[in-house]
């Protein structure tokens, strides 16, 4: 059976030598894991994504109704006591991965994530019903594959009930919060940063030296310096809990990438052996990263243009004056 995120262990027994009680057993365990897990989708998008919440709420009915028929059956074949047996027990089959491992939840990957669950569960039922000799049980499970076939029309459905367009609009407006907090605002903040702070040593170091060479390496040190300190301290700052501001490390390596490249950009003219011809890309690349970083202000974060490029400008000027003045002196 194929499957991703596979857990198999030494002592794993095969499917293909589980008894029909042991299939049901595993079948009962699967829907009710299946159903939790839904309820997890539904807790932690209903804040965000209400719409998209509901819809979880009905997969985590369905999955019970499962389950229960699956009892039913077991029962009349073997009676009541039900043994454990849990998907890492079999080699090969599918592997629900836990729902605090992907937080936060992004809707497109809960959705893609759900779609993955019921087209592995549909075909462990047909492999099932092919394994087993009861006409009853067999019916069971064919008729239960079928029912994760047609999940996706039913999601589609529920979909079209839950999700209005006003509840779409509304998500889509807190999905772009998340990416503003978890992304946007750690990467603007390094982007700043690297553009900014490294412009003093930058434009120091030309012109104390007057030499491309050791402006470059001033620049590089000093960009992956400052991206090295931002992405810790970003990493360090929250873990996101309760800020909703996304996994740490994430944070982290995008605010210190951003800062590096924020400081590399204009580094990289100083390549050039003219010191007069790279000091004037370098300026220019200068301008291009505090437009760029304006734009970005006026796009995310509802600054008018403007003004943010009236702050960003009249900041990074000053820095820029104050490397040149000290370089010079």
């Amino acid at each position: 059976m194929g499957s991703t995120g596979l857990q198999e262990n030494a002592v794993a027994k095969n499917f293909k030598d589980l008894s029909e009680q042991e299939i049901l057993a595993l079948a009962i365990g699967s829907e009710e894991t299946d159903a939790r897990i839904y309820a997890d989708f539904a807790e932690g998008l209903k804040a965000d994504y209400p719409g998209t919440a509901q819809i979880f709420t009905e997969m985590e009915a369905e999955e019970n109704e499962h389950r229960r028929v699956l009892i039913e059956e077991y029962r009349r074949r073997f009676g009541e006591h039900i043994p454990l047996i849990r998907r890492e027990d079999v080699k090969g089959f599918v592997y629900r991965k836990p729902v605090w491992m992907i937080r936060p939840l992004g809707i497109k990957a809960v959705r893609r994530h759900a779609e993955v669950m019921e087209t592995e569960t549909r075909r462990f039922y047909e492999r099932a019903a092919s394994k087993v000799s009861d006409a009853s049980t067999r019916k069971l499970l064919g008729d239960l594959a079928e029912a994760e076939r047609k999940h996706v029309t039913l999601a589609d459905n529920l979909q079209q009930e839950h999700l209005t367009p006003e509840v779409e609009a509304e998500e889509e407006r807190a999905h772009r919060r998340l990416f503003v907090l978890q992304i946007v605002q750690p990467g603007l903040a390094g982007l700043m940063d690297g553009s900014v702070s490294t412009l003093a040593p930058v434009f120091a170091a030309a012109f104390a030296t007057q030499n491309s060479h050791d402006a470059f390496v001033v620049g590089l040190a000093a960009s992956v310096g400052a991206g090295i300190s931002m992405g810790f301290a970003e990493a360090a700052s929250d873990d996101g809990s309760l800020t909703g501001r996304g996994k740490p490390l994430l944070r982290g390596i995008v605010c210190g990438l951003m800062t590096t490249a924020g400081g590399i950009g204009h580094t990289l003219p100083y390549l050039i052996s003219s010191f007069r011809t790279a000091t004037i890309a370098a300026v220019v690349v200068v301008a291009i990263e505090l437009l760029l970083i304006s734009w970005i202000r006026n796009r995310y974060m509802d600054t008018p243009f403007l003004r943010a490029a009236f702050q960003v400008i009249v900041g990074g000027v000053l820095v820029f004056l104050v490397g040149i003045w000290i370089g010079s002196s």
